[in-house]
C-alpha cells in the first residue's frame, strides 16, 4: 500500500466527491450509507484514492456493494488494506460471514479469491453476465 494512505470512516465532508465518483448509489442513499458508518475511505493526504461501501444482506449479513480504487493507484495495496479493515471491523461486530459479488466477466473475482473468497452461486439475469457470488468466513 502507498505509505501515505490513510483509510477512515467516509464523513460528512466526503459526500461531494463520493457522489461524483460513485455512479452507482443515489446521492440520498450514499448520504444514509456514510451516516450509517458504512463507507470507508482510502486518501492520500486529502486525496480520495478509493473506498469501500456495504449494506447488510437479508439485515444481517455484510455485503460489500463496492470497492473502488482509482486507477492511477490501483496495485498498490489499497485495495487489499481497505477489504482487511472493513473484515477486521465485520469480525470485531460479531459476523462470521462476509458476502460480495462481482460479474462473471470481470476481474474483479480473482482479487476476491485471492483474498480468501469462495464462490457461493449466481444469480442469472436476462441479457447480462452472470453476478457471481462470493463468501468469507472470518
Amino acid at each position: 500500500m502507498a505509505e501515505k494512505t490513510l483509510i477512515l470512516p467516509a464523513s460528512a465532508a466526503d459526500l461531494e466527491a463520493l457522489a461524483r465518483l460513485d455512479r452507482h448509489i443515489s446521492r440520498e442513499e450514499l448520504f444514509h450509507s456514510i451516516a450509517r458508518g458504512r463507507v470507508l475511505t482510502a486518501k492520500s493526504g486529502a486525496r480520495l484514492t478509493g473506498w469501500l461501501r456495504y449494506n447488510l444482506f437479508w439485515d444481517n449479513t455484510p455485503f460489500l456493494n463496492l470497492l473502488y480504487i482509482l486507477e492511477e493507484v490501483r496495485g498498490l495495496g489499497i485495495g487489499g488494506a481497505l477489504l482487511r479493515l472493513w473484515e477486521e471491523r465485520m469480525a470485531q461486530a460479531g459476523h462470521r460471514l462476509v458476502m460480495t459479488s462481482t460479474l462473471s466477466n470481470e476481474p474483479a473475482q480473482q482479487f476476491y479469491r485471492s483474498h480468501g473468497y469462495r464462490d457461493a452461486g449466481c444469480l442469472l439475469l436476462e441479457g447480462e453476465p452472470a453476478e457471481l457470488f462470493l463468501t468469507k468466513r472470518l
